[in-house]
């Protein structure tokens, strides 16, 4: 069976050790540390940082399998505002020239890989920004050359990193997801495409993000099926609501019953995680079920340890053969 961490990106308000505490108690074989609040702190990150914290998980006894860097690798390709401000340390922010955050994001990403070498693992996931994002309802009419330059600023961009990534051992993982260059199926292809089909990089699988787009999340799966290098366990529920915000979410907060969809936790929501463990057998993924947990209707202690056992619940491992081969004769 597959091992089950937690996502502590939305944890980051604890200190590492009281997540490390509950992770435990809740259940889970290991932790995806988010690199924000104290978890990983990718400019204090040597070698001896490092130890300590894979001593603090192993008193634990879990296992460590990725780094999340959303929040800084979002700046790497972002148009920056004071938005960015919020979601990223000071020397990253530094004087908030747009194109000083985005040259330091960039730097502080290839940095976080070199922190997952001294950690022992190969998976970095999260983020890539988009220069491009802004244009996704064509309307004024967005000439493709527009959408080009997109692609070439991400692939100017992120090449260098990965190349980086390459000589380390590491691989990228693109969460894709709605503001990232790489939203659905049709732009995960062109994002490769532009990277020149870069051995480093690949996807975090997360089909909360494809559910309500309406994208197809199991063949997500099949047509990618060499880059998954690492899986999200989310769920997401849509529905009629009240009418009042289709897709794009209406600038309603999530959790608001007037949205169309809504983060639910594992088991809560719409999508077939059954159907995901099978596809996942398929492309012969064994690598981490990471629960990243989003209900803003939920207890999130309540919810996590739910979480946990739901995973644990619906994975399982493929046959070896086939059903019906004991009815040959021999």
């Amino acid at each position: 069976m597959r091992p089950v961490t937690l996502c502590t990106l939305q944890w980051t308000d604890l200190d590492i050790e009281e997540v490390c505490r509950k992770a435990k108690e809740f259940g889970y074989d290991g932790l995806e540390l988010a690199c924000c609040g104290n978890h990983i702190e990718v400019n204090k990150a040597d070698d001896a940082y490092c130890k300590a914290r894979k001593d603090l998980l192993e008193k634990y006894g879990l296992k460590l399998f990725a780094v999340a860097t959303h929040l800084v690798s979002q700046c790497v390709c972002d148009i920056i505002d004071e938005r960015h401000k919020s979601i990223v340390p000071a020397y990253i922010w530094g004087d908030g020239s747009p194109e000083g955050v985005r040259q330091r994001a960039a730097r502080d990403v290839i940095d976080t890989a070199r922190v997952a070498k001294r950690l022992g693992i190969n998976v970095v996931n999260g983020f890539t920004g988009s220069s491009i994002w802004h244009l996704i309802y064509s309307f004024p009419p967005v000439p493709e050359s527009m959408i080009e330059k997109g692609y070439e600023d991400f692939g100017r961009r992120w090449i260098p990193i990965l190349d980086e990534y390459q000589k380390l051992g590491i691989r990228y993982a693109l969460e894709v997801h709605p503001t990232e260059i790489a939203f659905d199926i049709a732009t995960a292809e062109r994002a490769l495409k532009a990277v020149h089909y870069h051995p480093a990089f690949g996807f975090n699988f997360d089909p909360s993000h494809l559910g309500y787009q309406g994208i197809d999340y199991l063949e997500f799966i099949y047509r990618f099926a060499d880059r998954i290098f690492h899986v999200h366990m989310k769920d997401v529920g849509w529905y009629g609501g009240s009418g009042e915000a289709g897709v794009f979410g209406g600038y309603i907060p999530f959790g608001d019953r007037r949205r169309y969809w809504n983060f639910r936790s594992l088991g809560h929501g719409n999508i077939d995680f059954g159907e995901i463990i099978r596809a996942l057998n398929h492309i012969n993924y064994s690598g981490a079920l990471s629960v990243e947990w989003e209900d803003s209707g939920m207890d999130r202690e309540h919810g996590a340890r739910e979480a946990c056992e739901f995973v644990k619940n619906v994975d399982f491992t493929p046959s070896k053969t086939a059903f019906d081969s004991v009815f040959e004769k021999k």
